[in-house]
Order: structure tokens, then sequence, then C-alpha cells
């Protein structure tokens, strides 16, 4: 009995001098300067001060400056983000983003072009590198696929078929990448393309790359759209439309629908209506990025459109995530001199650290489709 009674003494001394952060990743059976995979490596000990004040940016930018490694980043943060860490979070700071987000416009017209200055105008070359041979910047669908290259197309299939696609119809794409989506529907499915950006490089990709095909697009704000169309997609935009501005683009996309038209969203979301955005994706990667959840989706189409369909893949965005990263790692040295130690730890922090979110199931893949079912011929209101 004595000896079982020091032995739990001595434990309880040993959790008094760890630190909140080691206790945290204990939990998530993570240890400091463990030797495994998923293991933190821990260079500078004050890592731990910031990130217990900072959170997610302290871990973050902690990674950015090598202030620790770990191995398996993906695994990292599956194991991490499969803890629950609400115990851990400071509420108030959470509480004032989320306030934040609810009462600035963070996406508003003003600032619309900012995601594409900073993340999608990169460099075209940049992305071949790390993306399939079309450019897809958005999850891949490996039902029936080995390599991004099939699973890309197999999306952009899924897609096309999902909305019914046939030789004349107008299609419009609101986020339309390099035009993987608009290029393939073109030339698979007989119909006539219009894409919006808000990327100037992508913008001129399409109109070098894709000048023998019916494919027009422009770079615009999806708030000025007014033309009609058979189908609109969206595919890996809508995470940067804001939960201020929901209804404003189901309202755009009712507008420009044709009666009887439909509407495919393809857009990764969270499971927590009311949860802020993530400040270090923010800050780094996605600026004004806010991923919405099913609920505000729902919301915001109400009496617009009606949901016909909603298929979550999320699981196939780990593997996608993870096939841009050993493209990136494989072409690392093209691009090294360019842009620098920094911004390789934190891309491959960016790509892993997403990875480990949709293993762990923190975040979802969606596609919602969406019709309108007004009888053809119905006075649109506006």
């Amino acid at each position: 009995m004595e000896s079982e009674q020091r032995q739990s003494l001595s434990a309880a001394s040993q959790r008094g001098h760890q630190h909140l952060v080691e206790e945290v990743l204990a939990e998530a059976d993570i240890r400091i300067n463990g030797d495994r995979p998923w293991d933190m490596r821990l260079h500078k000990r004050g890592a731990l001060d910031e990130i217990a004040a900072r959170q997610s940016m302290g871990l973050g930018e902690s990674y950015m400056r090598g202030d620790w490694d770990v191995p398996a980043l993906d695994q990292f943060f599956y194991r991490l983000l499969r803890i629950d860490l609400s115990e851990h979070t400071r509420f108030w700071r959470d509480g004032l983003r989320l306030l934040r987000s609810y009462l600035v416009n963070r996406q508003s017209r003003r600032r619309a072009f900012e995601v594409g200055e900073r993340h999608y105008d990169l460099g075209n070359d940049f992305y071949s590198a790390m993306l399939d041979t079309r450019l897809t910047y958005s999850c891949g669908y490996w039902k029936a696929a080995d390599n991004l290259e099939d699973a890309q197309t197999a999306k952009l299939d899924l897609i096309c078929r999902k909305l019914g696609l046939q030789p004349g119809m107008r299609l419009l794409d609101i986020g339309c990448g390099w035009g993987s989506l608009v290029s393939y529907a073109a030339e698979h499915y007989g119909v006539d393309c219009v894409g919006v950006t808000v990327s100037r490089q992508q913008c001129a990709y399409i109109e070098e790359h894709f000048g023998h095909l019916p494919i027009t697009v422009h770079l615009q704000d999806y708030r000025n759209l007014r033309q009609r169309f058979d189908r609109i997609a969206s595919v890996g935009m809508f995470e940067h439309v804001g939960r201020r501005n929901h209804r404003t683009f189901m309202q755009v996309a009712r507008r420009c629908l044709q009666p009887e038209g439909l509407l495919l969203l393809h857009t990764i979301g969270k499971n927590e209506r009311r949860s802020p955005p993530d400040p270090w994706i923010d800050k780094y990667i996605f600026p004004n990025g806010d991923l919405p959840s099913a609920g505000q989706i729902s919301d915001a189409a109400d009496d617009l459109l009606v949901c016909e369909d909603l298929h979550n893949f999320g699981c196939d965005y780990d593997r996608t995530l993870l096939a841009w990263h050993e493209n990136f790692e494989k072409h690392w040295d093209n691009f090294a001199a360019q842009y620098g130690q920094r911004f390789y730890r934190m891309w491959r922090y960016y790509l892993l650290s997403c990875a480990g979110a949709f293993r762990a199931r923190n975040v979802q893949l969606w596609q919602w489709l969406l019709s309108d079912r007004r009888p053809a011929g119905v006075a649109r209101v506006s």
C-alpha cells in the first residue's frame, strides 16, 4: 500500500512539473523528443510557452521559425485533433474572433481580390509542379482511382454527371481556378462555359491555354454576375464567401440560373456552426477565409434553392493533400531560391496539417446539388 502511494505521489509530482502543452500532447499520445514519427522534436523550450499563449498561431509560427519539428506532421495533427481541445482553449479569444466574423464583412467586394493576390497568384509554375496536369486545386475523388491524375479527372466527371450536362448548355463556374472544370466540360460534354476568378494569373492561364474551346473567363467578383445559365458549379470557392455573404451567394446563383437549373456547390465544411476561422490559416494561407457549416449552407439556400443531394467525401481530401505534398517535396529544389526556407516550412505545415484535419474528421468535403424548381417561363424575382 505504501509503495502504491509513493508511486501515485511521484506521478502527481511529475505532472506538476509538466508544461501545459506537454499535458495536452500526452493526451493525444504525442511525446516531446520521442522517437515515433508523430512525436515533437523540440529545439527551443520557449516554443511551448508561445504555443500555450497563442494556440494555433503560436503553433504554426514557432514551426515556421524552426523551433520544433515532427517527421510526420499529418500524423501529429491527426492525433492532436482527435482529442477534445475545448478544455484547453481560451474561449474569450475564440469568442472575439467569432464576434468579429459576424460584425465585420471580411469578404467584402473591396477585399475580394486579396486571396487571389496572396495565394492563387503565387505562380502558375509553382502550382503546375504541385497539382495534376489540369491544375485542379480541390479535393480529388479517389473511389476508383490510385493516382492524383485519375482522382481529379473522376471528380470533374462526377460534377458533370451530377449536373446532367448536355451539348449546347451554358455552364457558369464561380471561382473557376485554372479552368480545370470548364475545360473538361467543354471538351467532354460539349457545353459553352463562363468562368469567374479573382486571380489574375488564373485568368491569364485560361486565356492562354483554352482559346480553342468555347470558354470565356472574367476577372470579377461573383456578386457582379447577371447572365443566366443552365447550370452553375462552384468548386472550392465557397470557403472564401464568408458567413455574412452566404445568403448573397445563393441569391446570385438563383438570379443566374435558368428556371429548373442546377447548382453544384463543392466546398470544405466545418462541424460546428459557431467555430471561428483558424487564425494561422487566415494569416498565412487563405486570408479572409471562413469555412461554412452544413447548417449555414442550408440556411443560406432556404426558400431559394432545393437540396437534391448531399455527398460527403472528406476522407478523400487527406489523400489529395498527401499527393500534393509529395509533388511539392519532389519539385521544391526548383523553387527554393525563389521562395525560401520559411515558405517551405509554412507550405509543408499547411498541406500536412490539413491532411491530418481531414483524417481526424475535423473538417469535411461536401458536394451539394441544389435545384431551382420554378417552372420555365415564370418571372424571376431579383
